[in-house]
């Protein structure tokens, strides 16, 4: 075909198309999400802000079955569980107002919110803003009724010690597999009274019973804190330094961590500080060298498949970096680990 002719095709089937005129048919499926009333989307800017720009369902929370739902998404303002600079409990708000993440995932080839029904629920209903207890508490009874209800869940937080009271109730019946992205293990000990700090939410959780350690792999460790993550090594957990991820590695890391959970039930943990304060200063206990971003992306995203029945974001503390580059990055996160469970076996109830 000559440039001409070329050129006269393309002006018969677009010249008097307009933007909302997609014909791929998977394209079209998506856009006709976005698009109403011919070329005219949702502003990016207006309206009530929401996790993901999901629909708003906090009604959801009053019933037993919360709405039918498949998947929730979740804040959890909670940061009473920090050992260094506090301000996660602002996460949640901070993720809510970041706009233009999806609606699509160029590589997954996902929408996640037009295969399956996700909503955004609110904040758990935490009962104290001063009892770290009593907030572990009320978060273990919420994730209960998710999980009696089918839904599973996709939360923000809040610091990292709110992953064991999720496990808690994801892993009853069946102790999970993890994938694990962070600066650091947290798998140490109870620390000045507590043990619900967040450098130990998985040493809990082993010892609680609700998560495999030889079905866990921690990617990103790095820090002067090694010495406190001898926990992960005695129990059987694979850990991946920041040092050995790379171009060259992360297909060799994404076929190691598949092997490692397995197609068992899996939930996928992802705190900030695993990326590079150079790339996401907000966030609580920064450490250098970390990962990139686009490795971070390209690791979640060689999960596909697998049996991911929930997740989190985590440590995001918004205050510490003016440009929102930070709360940014975790919202792209927290779009791809939802692809990844609406495409996971068994997610979508109908």
């Amino acid at each position: 075909m000559d440039d001409k002719t070329h050129l006269e095709l393309l002006r018969e089937k677009y010249a008097n198309a307009s933007g909302g005129d997609i014909f791929d048919p998977d394209f079209r499926a998506v856009a006709e999400s976005q698009f109403k009333d011919g070329d005219k989307r949702k502003w990016p800017f207006a309206g009530i802000p929401t996790l993901l720009d999901a629909r708003s369902f906090t009604d959801a929370q009053d019933a037993d079955d919360f709405g039918g739902l498949d998947i929730a998404l979740i804040g959890v303002p909670m940061d009473l569980g920090v050992t260094n600079r506090n301000g996660t409990r602002f996460g949640p708000r901070a993720l809510r107002t970041i706009e233009r993440i999806g609606p699509y995932d160029h590589v997954l080839r996902t929408s996640p919110l037009t295969m399956a029904n996700v909503a955004d629920i609110g904040d758990v209903p935490l009962t104290s803003r001063f009892d770290l207890a009593k907030c572990h508490d009320d978060i273990e009874s919420f994730y209960r009724r998710l999980v009696a209800a089918g839904v599973r869940p996709l939360s923000v937080g809040g610091d990292h010690s709110i992953t064991s009271s999720i496990l808690k109730a994801l892993g009853e019946k069946e102790p999970v597999g993890l994938i694990h992205i962070d600066a650091h293990c947290d798998t140490a000990g109870p620390y000045e009274g507590t043990k619900f700090q967040h450098g130990g939410p998985f040493r809990l959780a082993v010892l609680d019973g609700v998560l495999d350690p030889r079905r866990t792999i921690q990617i990103g460790i790095r820090g002067p804190a090694e010495y406190l993550w001898e926990f992960s090594y005695e129990s059987g957990m694979t850990v991946v330094h920041a040092e050995d991820v790379g171009e060259a590695s992360l297909p060799e890391i994404i076929e190691k961590a598949r092997q490692i959970v397995g197609d068992r039930p899996t939930y996928v943990s992802f705190d900030i500080d695993s990326v590079d304060p150079g790339f996401a200063p907000g966030t609580g206990t920064p450490e250098v060298g970390g990962l990139m971003p686009r490795e971070v992306l390209q690791i979640l995203r060689g999960l596909n498949g697998l049996n991911i029945i929930g997740g989190d974001v985590v440590e995001v503390a918004p205050q510490y970096d003016h440009t929102t580059n930070t709360a940014q990055i975790a919202a792209q996160v927290l779009h791809t680990i939802l692809c990844l469970m609406v495409n996971a076996p068994g997610a979508r109830k109908t």
